[in-house]
């Protein structure tokens, strides 16, 4: 072999190495570049802003940008499909709520197994939900209020926010613990839903603090309690359902965060270590408060705390989208 070959050669593994996924930027350090935060719902709704706060503070400690990015559809399982199909670089995660334990149950030919086909970064907070009605119902507690509903029955609406929306399973949850069937009325997204009641064209809906608390404070809707085990510090008077007589009463909208499955440890391991100062960060604490979320203990927000809550959960809502026979395809 001639000196001269040397240099070609060289050159040619070089070009070769750059094509190959996985060679060539081996060495770079997790993030190079900024990282995708895919949301499953519309901008400005309750998720959206969730996310867009613990993503401008995960950027910090990763010292990249993490952009939000808003893929809608089929009840967040378009975004999670498409994260699951991602590369597992680390550079491609998803932000989701209950949905991820809810589709197994509503989607017969789901794309993705939510237990198998992700890793897991953490569980971010908790947002609980509030029981409202129209602003001119008769009933002002939520004895009355189950009163007035077991007496009026067909005449008695229940608003949510879509198919596999948080509002519909807590509506499912609520028929099911006073035992009457309501005519149901489905929006397009939670924010339809509360202009409706706040118009007086529905009678009830469940929905959760961040949409919620601006028009309970302005007395626009009556607040019939709140859904969490414990009452909460952004409506400390208001008592739980609990309190109210639904025995175990509980729901509230959690958030985890995924990445595709077989991303490396370590850097699940960094996102993770992001996530954990972005919900000790001053700015995050203070937005979550304001929208009544509570940030989850630092045992959730850890990949086997989300991978455990979210098994847990999928357990609990499988049995009752089963049995109210509610399907989305």
């Amino acid at each position: 072999m001639t000196a001269s070959r040397i240099p070609r050669m060289a050159l040619a593994f070089a070009a070769t190495a750059f094509a190959i996924p996985g060679i060539g930027h081996a060495a770079d350090p997790y993030p190079s570049r900024p990282i995708t935060m895919v949301v499953p719902f519309a901008a400005g709704g309750p998720t959206d802003v969730v996310a867009r706060s613990v993503a401008a503070a995960m950027s910090k400690s990763l010292g990249q940008s993490v952009v939000v990015e808003n893929r809608l559809g089929a009840g967040g399982t378009v975004s999670a499909s498409y994260v699951a199909k991602a590369a597992p670089d680390g550079y491609t995660i998803l932000i989701h709520h209950n949905g991820m334990a809810t589709a197994p149950a509503l989607y017969s030919k789901l794309p993705y197994k939510p237990l198998s086909d992700f890793s897991f970064v953490g569980q971010v907070a908790d947002v609980p939900m509030t029981l409202l009605g129209r602003h001119d119902l008769p009933a002002n507690t939520l004895p009355e209020l189950v009163s007035y509903i077991q007496k009026n029955q067909n005449k008695v609406n229940l608003a949510n926010a879509g198919l596999g929306a948080v509002s519909q399973l807590c509506g499912m949850l609520f028929q099911k613990a006073i035992g009457v069937e309501l005519q149901t009325i489905p929006y397009q997204g939670t924010a339809p839903a509360l202009t409706a009641l706040l118009g007086g064209q529905v009678d009830v809906l469940c929905d959760q603090t961040t949409q919620t608390l601006p028009h309970i404070k302005a007395e626009k809707v009556k607040l019939y309690g709140v859904t969490t085990a414990q009452r909460i510090a952004a409506l400390p008077n208001t008592p739980t359902l609990r309190e109210g007589g639904l025995k175990d009463f509980e729901v509230k909208v959690w958030h985890g965060i995924y990445a595709p499955k077989g991303t490396p440890p370590a850097v699940i391991d960094k996102l993770d270590g992001a996530l954990k100062a972005a919900l000790k960060d001053p700015a995050v604490v203070s937005r979550m408060q304001e929208l009544g979320a509570v940030i989850v203990p630092e045992d959730k927000q850890t990949p086997e705390g989300l991978r455990t809550w979210l098994a847990s959960e999928i357990d609990k809502w499988s049995p009752i989208i089963k049995a109210a026979g509610v399907k989305a395809d």
